[in-house]
């Protein structure tokens, strides 16, 4: 075996055993990673495995225990361990995983997990689907398939004649959505001034009166984006009344289910979300809750001859397969990794029970998680768990408002000093608060109690070194 794969071997098997016990949090900072991995260019090389053995000794105080259970901030999964042997053969294998000629065993299996997929969450099978690097670039696979389709019903070619004199697309999304709706407009030319905002009600979901005022206020052709859980509360749009809403004014609508989609493999949670499967195309993570190792995300598309129109691409050197699938007729990406065999070894390990008990897992860890916090003297629920996100905000009884947003802030950084859990922080209708986001597969019941247990430390020694009364 080569020395340097057999110490990195080593050094991962080692990594994935510290979870349990190595902090959370990133220990080294930002200048003692810069001392360590700056410098000039070196002038000659250094063997394979001192190479290696130099980035495991000093690489490790700088990286998060994302891929362990006590890690709730964002939405970041781990790696089950089919996919993460997977994904090093992927490495290994080094495939251009563009074309079938280049790799037909990449091809195949792609079409496999993508097909799986599509039974997994009960969407139209004859949808289209591609792997992509994540949710951003799925996103942006999806709005370039819908941009395709409302222009060709214009008369409007945009894939040969440009946006220039086009007409103009409008994008309706709620006022909660994820940044990444905004770079995806950006990145198709249609600009963020593109985008209009609908309000949401109390529960954070977009009002059908506000979808039916903006519809009639424009008869521009327009893209509908609906939200399978919103990154801070997990609100789910009512999918079932607004899809039928906008297609019946000629609206595409698509839905960013960068991790709640993943719902409606679980009996206990699809209802939630109810009539998602009418709309035209879905985005999603793999290293989200199918928790397969970065980078993975999905485009699933209804219109197919659409989805293929807006990527395909072609070249006198490029061996087109007409009895196969080629990837690069559906992906943004010319040179691209085979990123579905780890998605095909996570579902051949998981099965459709495994799946289903993953999510059902995350979402009881998350509600346990937001309830023990909520019981803790100085914790307010903002929200409660829904699906696997919920909210909670740290006060004292004598400061302001703005006074807590800093010290929400202050508990958050101490808990994470910690070591023995990581959340992040976020903005919450105008007030600071800590989002907690279950969607690991090694969570447990242990993890939700050291996580407790970091919180209630942290808010003890606030309160020992102030005079302040703790609210609860």
């Amino acid at each position: 075996m080569s020395k340097a794969l057999d110490h990195a071997y080593r050094a991962a098997t080692a990594w994935i055993d510290g979870l349990d016990e190595r902090p959370v949090a990133a220990r080294a900072t930002r200048d003692e990673l810069a001392a360590i991995f700056g410098g000039p260019l070196p002038e000659l090389g250094t063997r394979s495995e001192e190479v290696v053995e130099w980035l495991t000794r000093h690489a490790g105080d700088g990286m998060l225990g994302s891929a362990g259970g006590r890690f709730f901030a964002w939405v970041i999964g781990g790696g089950v361990e089919s996919a993460l042997a997977a994904d090093w053969l992927v490495s290994t294998w080094d495939q251009n995983a563009a074309l079938y000629a280049c790799s037909p065993a990449a091809s195949v299996i792609e079409d496999v997990a993508g097909a799986w997929i599509k039974e997994l969450l009960d969407l139209p099978r004859e949808s289209s689907f591609a792997f992509t690097t994540g949710c951003q670039l799925a996103h942006s696979t999806c709005l370039a398939a819908a941009r395709h389709a409302l222009l060709k019903r214009a008369d409007w070619d945009v894939e040969q004649d440009g946006l220039f004199g086009a007409p103009r697309l409008t994008i309706l999304a709620s006022e909660e959505r994820h940044g990444s709706i905004d770079r995806a407009a950006r990145c198709l030319g249609l600009g963020g001034r593109a985008i209009q905002p609908l309000a949401t009600d109390d529960s954070g979901r977009i009002a059908p009166m506000a979808l039916e005022q903006a519809i009639s206020r424009s008869a521009d052709p327009a893209i509908l984006v609906l939200n399978a859980a919103d990154l801070n509360i997990g609100a789910c749009d009512r999918f079932a009344e607004l899809i039928p809403m906008a297609h019946s004014a000629g609206l595409w609508v698509h839905v960013d289910g960068a991790f709640g989609l993943f719902a409606r493999a679980s009996r206990a949670h699809r209802h939630r979300l109810s009539g998602v499967e009418l709309a035209d195309s879905w985005a999603t993570d793999g290293h989200k809750w199918l928790n397969v190792p970065f980078d993975c995300g999905i485009a699933i598309v209804r219109d197919r001859a659409a989805h293929r129109a807006a990527m395909t691409t072609s070249a006198a050197y490029i061996a087109a397969q007409s009895d196969a699938r080629d990837q690069i007729d559906w992906n943004p990406e010319w040179s691209r990794r085979a990123r579905g065999v780890p998605v095909y070894a996570a579902l051949k390990e998981l099965g459709r029970e495994g799946v289903e008990a993953l999510i059902d897992r995350c979402c009881a860890h998350c509600e346990a998680l937001v309830d023990g916090l909520g019981a803790l003297a100085g914790v307010e629920v903002l929200s409660p768990a829904s699906l696997n996100q919920g909210l909670v905000r740290f006060n004292r009884i004598a400061d302001t408002p703005e006074e807590n947003d800093a010290f929400t802030d202050e508990i958050i950084a101490k808990i994470n000093a910690t070591g023995e859990a990581f959340f992040s922080s976020t903005t919450w209708r105008g007030r600071r608060a800590m989002r907690v986001s279950v969607v690991n597969w090694r969570t447990s019941e242990s993890d939700i109690e050291r996580a407790v247990a970091a919180a209630r430390a942290a808010l003890a020694q606030s309160h020992a070194g102030s005079s302040l009364q703790i609210e609860g």
